[in-house]
């Protein structure tokens, strides 16, 4: 009666066997339908909460609080209406919008005594993560392109770096991060069901969550170094290589005050992208071989916590003219 009954919902032989065999690879693969996941974080030592608790929000207000001071200072100064401060304040609008994807879900969870994310949520985080993290990687890489053309074809600077191709660059990198966020968003859906439900980490990493999917693991490998290689190996080829350049035209500058100058302006930049770069491939490379790793934790929380609280102390202490746009500002204001 049970075989009729089967045989009445699925005509064809072929899909009583389609459906068996999905049914058996659920088994074998001990697979779960997920309606929520469980962020293990940092530490589950209970004594160690507080303090993750304090020492997070507290990078979080700097970042947040250092970055609103380097959009403040450009967008209140003519005189840092140029492309490279442009760049730089998208770069200080997409690490607030970077860290706030995932550290304040972290605290809530601390201060809640729950590590729980909704599917829905887990997705959403993931999509934005992606996002901002990919915007991340090109505008540095468009931040290494403006230093070249400045420091290397001074003369073609004004037209080669006008407003039109600044916010052309700017829009291109936008498409590219909603691009990414959409291929992981496509291949994380096409699955129901996963082979666990605990992520090894503070938040939805897009490279954790696709190593949990049930669908084909080389599949998603090929994903992961396709993603890395857009986004990792071609940034820091152009980024390499712009600093090549600029390196060989500053040791050609006569005067050592212009050599201390651009090296002072491009050392900023290459201590950022040497931190961000180094930290976030090798957590979401190293994950396709052992992504419940603690040292990957820790890498994460360097690239999506520490490095976007440091832009603006590398930016600004060391920048003169992010200091007098804040001295202008507040002997305006006060």
């Amino acid at each position: 009666m049970e075989h009729r009954t089967l045989a009445y919902l699925f005509p064809f032989p072929h899909c009583l066997f389609f459906l068996k065999g999905f049914l058996m690879n659920i088994v074998e693969q001990n697979l779960t339908s997920a309606s929520e996941f469980h962020l293990l974080g940092l530490s589950e030592d209970p004594d160690l909460q507080r303090i993750l608790f304090g020492l997070f929000l507290s990078m979080y207000l700097v970042t947040v609080l250092g970055n609103l001071l380097i959009l403040l200072a450009v967008s209140s100064d003519s005189h840092l209406h140029t492309p490279m401060y442009f760049f730089l304040s998208n770069l200080s609008l997409v690490d607030i919008c970077f860290i706030s994807t995932t550290v304040p879900k972290m605290l809530m969870n601390i201060q809640t005594h729950s590590r729980v994310i909704s599917y829905m949520g887990c997705l959403t985080q993931m999509s934005l993560f992606s996002i901002f993290v990919c915007m991340d990687s090109l505008l540095l890489s468009v931040m290494a392109y403006d230093r070249f053309v400045a420091i290397c074809r001074p003369l073609q600077y004004p037209v080669m770096m006008n407003p039109r191709v600044c916010g052309v660059l700017v829009f291109v990198s936008i498409l590219f991060c909603i691009l990414d966020s959409q291929l992981h968003n496509l291949i994380t859906l096409q699955c129901i069901y996963y082979k666990n439900v605990e992520i090894s980490d503070f938040f939805c990493d897009p490279s954790h969550l696709l190593h949990l999917i049930c669908s084909d693991t080389f599949t998603n490998n090929i994903v992961m170094y396709f993603t890395g290689v857009m986004f990792g190996f071609f940034p820091i080829s152009g980024i390499s290589f712009s600093y090549y350049k600029i390196v060989s035209s500053v040791l050609r500058i006569p005067s050592t005050g212009g050599k201390f100058k651009a090296f002072s302006t491009c050392g900023s930049h290459l201590s950022v992208v040497g931190l961000f770069y180094t930290t976030g491939l090798a957590v979401y490379l190293g994950s396709a071989k052992s992504p419940s790793s603690k040292k990957d934790v820790v890498s994460s929380a360097m690239y999506t916590v520490v490095t976007p609280m440091l832009n603006p102390f590398i930016y600004s202490l060391r920048n003169r003219d992010i200091k007098n746009a804040l001295k202008r500002f507040h002997s305006r204001t006060f």
